[in-house]
Parts: structure tokens; sequence; C-alpha cells
């Protein structure tokens, strides 16, 4: 009998993670990448032996499928999806073909912002607590790579809606929903009860013996769930004390009920109002698989934080620059300019995604001095904040980015990098982006 046969489109650490594990089950294994493959990617798919293309999709060698795994990037007005799906092919996502080949117990993260800070943390806790932990989705090596060569008991996965859309049966043991604000619009037909419902496929699969962690003074999350029949245990938090909240702020302490555990606001090694919330909902998940508050504590006491999200850079004559660039949406930018001290002079720009800039405009009047626009096109920017009566420099690399701020900055001033758009007009991602920056700072 014929093997099925599996083709992977996007062959990056999603899509050569998929080749792996479906060699490794015996499949026939197509991989599929309309751009040029990494080196590092291409020689795991030749260590494997299996069949790739680059630079082209072949209708002949991707539409004989018996199932399409799709990797995140790839939107579904590409013409290939177009075809597979008038084709009746079914397509699926890597976390959902990964999903098939482990019994691990999953404690997966999604919403607009915090995804890679509360992932991270979870891991960390978790790690530290000397549970056989493996960290993946968006960070680390993907999911299905680490089923196929390195398997763990427990994986904490980061999942963007994205992915959420191309998961069906995937379930879900510990699912946290930090937060929806408008975000991809673009890629859900501008309509963002699209985005708020490929949010919540995250409980799709959940029974009343696993658990939902959600931020309760979110009001989007809260209308959604009115319409929603969740059947997991639920876990709300909040930054205030509520009737049914599991964990909360009070006092200037971080209290999660069900473990008795309770720390100061001020112990934590990341800062900002956006970090006591992801410790809030890191310190309940754990708490949930069952870390005991003494481990909870000391990882939140020493967890330092992720690369390009409010990362410190330097300090160059008295003036402070702050990598925020994973901030890829509006709300992500927010957070940041809420957290830094004033005056801020702010780079912002990239590949806008239908954002909404009156979110941070009274942050911008009451706390910036002067605004960068980095990016192909500022039209946007340009026709939102024109009025705004700040000083506004137009740039279209880094390294004019980090030296225009620098000039316009005063001592005393913050250097902010919290973009609120995607990279993907200049940069090859928000971590290229990030290094960026850094490398342009620290050569001032």
């Amino acid at each position: 009998m014929k093997p099925k046969k599996v083709v992977i489109l996007g062959a990056g650490e999603s899509g050569a993670g998929a080749a792996v594990l479906a060699k490794t089950k015996g499949l026939e294994v197509f991989v599929s990448d309309f751009s040029a493959i990494k080196p590092s990617y291409k020689a795991v798919l030749q260590q494997y032996d299996i069949a790739w293309e680059e630079g082209k999709h072949t209708d002949t060698l991707i539409l004989d499928a018996d199932e399409i795994i799709i990797s995140p990037g790839i939107p579904d007005t590409a013409p290939i999806i177009v075809k597979a799906k008038q084709a009746g092919i079914p397509i699926i996502a890597e976390i959902e073909f990964a999903g098939r080949y482990t019994h691990a117990k999953m404690i997966c993260i999604t919403g607009s912002n915090g995804k890679t800070t509360t992932t991270t943390l979870i891991y960390h806790i978790m790690k530290n607590a000397g549970l056989d932990v493996g960290l993946a989705g968006n960070i680390g090596h993907s999911l299905a790579w680490q089923v196929a060569t390195a398997p763990h008991e427990y994986y904490v996965v980061e999942l963007s809606s994205f992915q959420l859309d191309y998961m069906f049966e995937f379930k879900v043991d510990i699912a946290v929903l930090l937060n929806i604000t408008p975000d991809h619009l673009d890629r859900y037909e501008n309509h963002f009860q699209n985005y708020i419902k490929a949010k919540l496929r995250i409980l799709q699969n959940q029974t009343t013996d696993d658990a939902f962690i959600f931020w309760k003074d979110d009001p989007v999350i809260q209308k959604a769930l009115e319409a929603f029949n969740v059947a997991a245990t639920t876990y709300p938090f909040a930054l205030n004390q509520q009737a049914d909240t599991k964990a909360y702020t009070l006092n200037n302490q971080i209290i999660i009920n069900n473990i008795d555990m309770m720390m100061s606001t001020e112990d934590l090694k990341i800062k900002g109002i956006h970090n006591q919330y992801n410790s809030l909902a890191a310190g309940l998940a754990a708490a949930v698989v069952g870390v005991k508050k003494e481990h909870i504590k000391k990882s939140l006491l020493d967890f330092k934080g992720v690369e390009h999200r409010l990362e410190y850079v330097a300090t160059v004559r008295n003036v402070r620059f702050i990598n925020d660039s994973k901030a890829t949406n509006v709300n992500s930018c927010w957070y940041a300019l809420q957290s830094v001290e004033k005056p801020v002079v702010l780079i912002l720009g990239g590949t806008d995604k239908g954002n909404d800039y009156h979110e941070i405009e009274n942050l911008v009047r009451d706390k910036v001095r002067a605004l960068i626009f980095l990016g192909k096109d500022n039209s946007n920017l340009q026709a939102f904040f024109a009025g705004s009566g700040k000083q506004i420099v137009e740039t279209n690399s880094m390294e004019e980015a980090v030296k225009q701020a620098y000039e316009l900055a005063h001592q005393g001033d913050t250097v902010l990098l919290s973009p609120a758009c995607a990279s993907f007009d200049l940069f090859e991602n928000y971590e290229d982006r990030g290094r960026q920056f850094k490398q342009y700072v620290r050569a001032l």
C-alpha cells in the first residue's frame, strides 16, 4: 500500500520540523517553499532524504497530496492554497500534525500581546521546577521537530492566530488567553470578529478535565465568552481582586489564590504593568500544572525577560535606548509607552496591518518629544500624526533612524523602538529589526 503523501508548504522552522516528523513516521514527504530555503534547513531536509523545491510551487507536485501542512506565514489568499482548497485537499497546521504523535501535556498560550514573554516565563518556571518540558510554537524548535527528535512530557507552546486557524483535533490541556486587541486584520478580511474567533479556537477541544486561564479585565474576552460554551475549568486573573479571580495584585503584591502565594511586584525582574499581567498568568499556569509556590516565586524573581521585548540596550551620553521590536501592533506600543519614563523619542513604522493609532494618541501627546517613522510607506502614520504638533522625521533604514533619534533626544530622554507594525518591508523579521537597532545603537 502506497504511504500517505504529505506536502509541506514553507521550509522554515515549522515546515522543516513537520517534514522531519512526517519522514520519521514513514510518510511520503515533499517540501515546497516559494522563497529561498535557508542553508541550515536545506541541510536538515538533505540529512533526512526529503524531497524539496524552492523559489516556486509546482502544482503537479503539490496538488496530488493527501494532506498539506501549511506554515503560519502563508496567507489563505496564496494561489497554491486557493488551488488546494478547490481540490478538496485537507490543510492543517504543523502543531495539529505534531499533536497526533504525542501524549504530552500541552500548555498553550495565545493573545495579541505578551505571548512570547508569558510562554517563556511558564517554561522557565517549569524547567526550574525540574519538569521534563519543551518550549515550542513561535519560539524555540518547532513542536513537530521536538516530537520527532527530542520528545518531552510537557510542552509550553506559543500559538498565533494563524496556527490556530488550521488546528482542528489538537487538544490543549491548559489554555492561556492573555488579551485580544485588533491585530493582523489584513489576514482576517479586516473583520475583528474573525480574528476573535481564531483566538478562541484554543478552547475548541477542551473538556472539564482541562484548564482555561484568561485575563478577566479584557472587555473583548468577556464579551466573546458570553457567547461561548467553555467546557474547561476556568481560572480568571485580573489586576484587582474580584469575586472569582484566582490571581490578582493587591497592595503591590502578586497573589495566586489556589496555592496561597504572595510576592511583591517590586521584586519582579521584568518591569511594567503588562509584565505583572504576564507574571500572574504564568504563575497561575504553573500552579495548575502542580509546581510548588517556592519554585514559582524563585523563577519570577530571576526571569530576565525576552529579547526584543522592552529590552534595555545601552545609555549613550545620558540617552537610554530600549528595543521593543517585538511590538508589531498598536496595543504593544501602548504598553511600551506606558512603561517608559518620559520624554520619549519614538521610532514607529513598517508594514501597516490596518492599524488604528487612536489607542496611542494620548500617550504620544503626553510623553513623546519626537516621532521617527521607519518604513517604505509611512503614509498612514503621516496622515494620523501630521497634526500632533510633534517633530516628525522620515527614515528608511535602521542606521538612519537610530542616528536621527539620537540627534533629536535630549539628555535624560529615552529612545524607544516600538514600531506598532510588522517588519517585512525593510527587515527579515522583527528579530532582524531589533538586532539592527542594537547594532547601530552600540555603534554611536
